[in-house]
């Protein structure tokens, strides 16, 4: 049976979740670092991880500890079911004390036969009224996550799903901006290119625009990298 941690010691983990989560720019660092922290603070687990959605809206392992939490969350993803995912989509937390008799998902538990699992954790992240995602502990015997590791494993949670939120919210404008800006620069790249070739060649834009097009098909590349070899100096094809 797992043991519930000392407040003083459970305090002084989640302020170094805290810590490291508030100073990383990163979401797959942060919660590398959080998965990490679980782990080592739940007796038992060999692998920790968090589910999230990806930039295409795709649920996918975050920060996992250990290969057979990519893998056991893989089976989960590909089927539709599992205990990680009941946990993001009830927003409840979810106990399986032995994998091998627990008859909610079958198909996951067939999947997962040949892995060294057999007892499962998961506590959904909740910021405000929405599920981001799901903490998840993997163990390989039974019985070995109590009502403890799950209150446990909800006091990491709490605190993760605020972070992990606010560090998304602040990553999203940055990325934003930075596609903005590159795609200003390739713009102007472009823009440029095609003063070159009219000056050159003596056609209006719209000609200029299409012989960097026409090029860029021909040498299966881009019309920025077509460009930039204007700008630099190399012919354009037909010159």
């Amino acid at each position: 049976m797992a043991q519930q941690l000392p407040l003083d010691e459970l305090s002084t983990v989640i302020a170094r979740i805290q810590g490291m989560l508030l100073t990383e720019e990163k979401v797959t660092t942060a919660v590398r670092l959080l998965a990490q922290a679980a782990k080592e603070s739940v007796p038992g687990t060999i692998g920790a991880g968090v589910s999230l959605l990806d930039s295409r809206g795709r649920r996918t392992s975050s920060g996992y500890t250990d290969k057979i939490v990519e893998q056991a969350d893989a089976a989960q993803y590909e089927h539709g079911e599992g205990p990680c995912l009941t946990a993001w989509a009830a927003e409840e937390p979810v106990l399986v004390e032995d994998v091998q008799s627990d008859q909610r998902w079958p198909e996951w538990r067939n999947a997962v036969r040949l892995l060294p699992i057999h007892s499962v954790v998961s506590a959904p992240l909740l910021a405000g009224k929405e599920a981001i995602g799901a903490l998840k502990l993997y163990a390989a015997t039974p019985h070995t996550y109590d009502a403890s590791s799950l209150n446990l494993l909800q006091l990491f949670a709490a605190p993760a799903a605020t972070l992990l939120s606010h560090v998304q919210a602040s990553e999203a404008p940055k990325k934003m901006t930075e596609g903005l800006q590159s795609s200003l620069h390739s713009r102007d790249v472009v823009n440029r290119a095609c003063g070159v070739l009219m000056e050159r060649l003596g056609v209006p834009h719209t000609a200029a625009l299409q012989q960097l097009m026409k090029q860029a098909r021909e040498e299966r590349t881009t019309l920025q990298n077509v460009s930039e070899s204007v700008l630099a100096g190399t012919p354009a094809s037909g010159d």
